[in-house]
């Protein structure tokens, strides 16, 4: 997908967001729940503005910058050989968000037979999903990918280091899906996969920069 269309769904999609906040804000109440814990319990809230129009603010500001940052990458001239993977990973983060954010009125107003915890994990492990397909695709630049000082420092270790990178954030995705199924215990399904792998590609990246200047 090219760059015009990217910018024509994505404001398509926000607009709709805040058309829909307009629509239903009066039927919010005043204090609105914002944030669970993994027990699945309310633990934090805001007002009614915020809870209804943060997302679709943020949403603005993300997608701003994911169209600024590659004109202004020292290495923009790579970004341009995923630069449609890259665009398709705009409209899917924004589609995300808009899914959070759905999730979070319709338990504002009374829909609360839905644990969040659990609705949540199956759209972020194909979030994940998704990261590891881009990554897999990208070449180095400054600001999208696995960036560590060593990734940056040289074109083979970026591209091994987003190969294995870019499957272990799809099994991550898959781990996070397969966490729907074990209630409380799902959200370590999540974050035990994509930590680890996390900490693995930093230490790898270093292992392997080391390997080739040697």
């Amino acid at each position: 997908m090219n760059t015009k269309l990217t910018a024509i769904f994505s404001i398509t999609i926000i607009l709709t967001l805040f058309a829909l906040g307009a629509l239903i804000y009066s039927t919010m109440p005043e204090q609105m729940a914002s944030h669970w814990n993994a027990n699945d319990e309310v633990d934090g809230y805001m007002n009614r503005f915020w809870g209804v129009y943060m997302m679709p603010l943020i949403s603005v500001f993300i997608l701003a910058l994911f169209l600024l940052l590659p004109n202004i990458d020292p290495l923009k001239e790579n970004i341009l050989a995923f630069r449609k993977e890259f665009n398709l990973f705009i409209l899917v983060m924004l589609i995300f968000m808009a899914y959070i954010w759905l999730l979070t009125l319709l338990w504002n107003l009374g829909n609360t037979s839905f644990k969040m915890g659990t609705a949540i994990l199956p759209a972020l492990g194909f979030l994940f999903i998704f990261i590891g397909y881009l990554i897999r695709n990208s070449k180095r630049n400054w600001f999208i990918g696995i960036r560590t000082p060593w990734t940056l420092s040289s074109d083979t270790v970026w591209a091994e280091i987003h190969r294995i990178g870019g499957a272990l954030f799809m099994i991550s995705g898959f781990f996070a899906i397969l966490g729907v199924f074990f209630g409380a215990y799902g959200v370590w399904f999540t974050l035990v996969p994509i930590l680890g792998s996390t900490l693995f590609l930093y230490i790898y990246s270093y292992i392997l920069y080391q390997r080739e200047t040697k």
